[in-house]
């Protein structure tokens, strides 16, 4: 749990105090209200949804510290067991400079971007960047992605098994889709068919 004040959060300890808006599920302490900690939350959630082991825990690279390692921390001395198989941590996404976020409003919302483009495209525009990495927001992907989407279309009456095997293999590679996107952009340039390599990474081809 947290002690938290008006400047933010103060320090990782066994109770909360909420000092805004205060949720019903709150209490009297010695330092006001308190709350459970999102921390904890957390990992009551896993572990009565998932278990005491999970396979895979995703989140954002800027929860490692503290949340993540709170929430794995707490779980395994409650239960001795490891928490979580694997983690992936996605990267930030800046624009303008800046890192994504809700304080700041520079923010792309996909409900937006599928008023204007097949969302395709938009998710052909997210995976050529590889998820540990962090990148840029830049005008011209969306274009880009129709562009690349086309090409991939016309090429999308056949598939090729050796394709198929390699864009495998990029992904069982720590997920790298740049590489299998790239594979895929080559192979639909020199009229090799893409279909079942697109279909892999969720595009789907009519």
């Amino acid at each position: 749990f947290f002690f938290q004040a008006e400047d933010g959060i103060r320090d990782y300890k066994v109770t909360g105090v909420q000092t805004c808006a205060l949720p019903i599920s709150s209490w009297d302490t010695l330092w006001g209200a308190g709350r459970p900690g999102w921390h904890i939350e957390c990992s009551a959630l896993a572990l009565r949804e998932l278990g005491t082991t999970i396979d895979l825990h995703g989140g954002g690279s800027d929860l490692i510290f503290p949340h993540h390692e709170c929430e794995r921390a707490q779980s395994e001395a409650a239960t001795g067991v490891p928490f979580s198989r694997h983690w992936m941590h996605v990267a930030m996404v800046f624009m303008d400079g800046h890192k994504m976020s809700k304080s700041r409003g520079n923010l792309v919302f996909v409900d937006k971007l599928r008023a204007e483009h097949d969302p395709r495209a938009i998710r052909l525009g997210l995976i050529e960047h590889h998820y540990r990495i962090e990148w840029e927001w830049d005008q011209g992907l969306m274009t880009r992605n129709e562009c690349r989407l086309e090409a991939w279309m016309a090429a999308a009456s056949s598939s090729d098994d050796s394709l198929l095997a390699d864009v495998r293999a990029a992904l069982d590679d720590d997920l790298d889709s740049p590489r299998a996107v790239s594979l895929i952009d080559e192979a639909a340039a020199r009229g090799i068919g893409v279909r079942a390599s697109a279909e892999l990474l969720g595009v789907l081809m009519p």
